[in-house]
């Protein structure tokens, strides 16, 4: 069975959280394979693939059926994933966990349970009817994946912890922990990584209004599942490819946190121009 890598170099597609949209999904890709170095182009999913969108299953058969043609694929666990798999027992996660409950109740997860055919809040009828491909590829996703200019996590890292301390927790998957910031924390939104990070990262997790691309942080989440374009950021060149009918990439919005300072440190792109 596909094994999503976590450590990538090239250049890079990273699409936004997905919620079963495969329609959107589908517009993406084709529009990707239309690019002249599409098959050298690393495509990192930030993860979220599960509940509130239309279809699920459709959208990871998608991927899987993706990934076996595009082998430079990869994916990282959204907190919808990690709540799912901790609710039907599928990860090591605390017995005084409460996910089962959590995430029927709280994720907008009837739709996953209908996208398998399975009874909406019956977690043994969803167990039993989720393929064994589906449970290997969402149990055994990375909480990161590093590339050398760019560090993809899902929801974004705390500003006041050491790197290093976080990303020996994300390397390991921590699964001690019952919540797990990284994944979950929607703070991160709006914070850059702590001072000592050395790449610029890349998150999902909190729906903005279209793709952002600072400096040191890029977020890729546009629909929240429930409304939007799909997005999709590609670097080094730092253009946006939607699902919008008829809409060409284009570069992303002026940010208004950008100083010239820090400018110049995203400037890593021209090593492949």
């Amino acid at each position: 069975m596909l094994r999503m890598s976590s450590k990538i170099h090239g250049p890079i597609a990273v699409i936004g959280d997905l919620h079963g949209q495969v329609d959107k999904l589908t517009v993406v890709i084709n529009r990707l394979k239309r690019l002249p170095d599409f098959h050298q182009r690393w495509v990192v999913f930030i993860g979220d693939f599960v509940d509130r969108g239309p279809d699920v299953k459709a959208a990871i058969d998608l991927i899987l059926d993706f990934s076996g043609e595009h082998p430079r694929t990869t994916a990282i666990m959204g907190n919808h994933e990690f709540a799912m798999c901790s609710a039907l027992g599928w990860l090591p996660g605390s017995e005084s966990s409460s996910w089962s409950e959590r995430w029927v109740d709280h994720y907008n997860s009837a739709t996953t349970f209908e996208s398998y055919g399975a009874a909406v809040g019956d977690l043994a009828d969803l167990a039993a009817k989720i393929p064994a491909s589906h449970r290997h590829f969402l149990v055994n996703l990375p909480w990161c994946v590093e590339h050398p200019q760019l560090l993809f996590v899902h929801a974004g890292l705390d500003p006041n912890l050491p790197f290093d301390v976080q990303l020996r927790i994300l390397q390991k998957k921590d699964f001690s922990l019952n919540r797990p910031q990284w994944l979950c924390e929607k703070a991160f939104v709006d914070m850059d990584p702590p001072a000592d990070c050395p790449f610029t990262l890349v998150s999902g997790h909190v729906k903005v209004e279209e793709a952002i691309i600072r400096p040191r942080r890029i977020l890729v989440d546009t629909t929240g599942g429930d409304s939007g374009e799909l997005s999709c950021v590609l670097m080094p060149e730092r253009q946006i490819v939607t699902s919008a009918a008829n809409k060409r990439s284009a570069p992303p919005p002026p940010s208004r946190r950008s100083t010239s300072a820090n400018a110049s440190r995203s400037s890593w792109w021209k090593i492949w121009g």
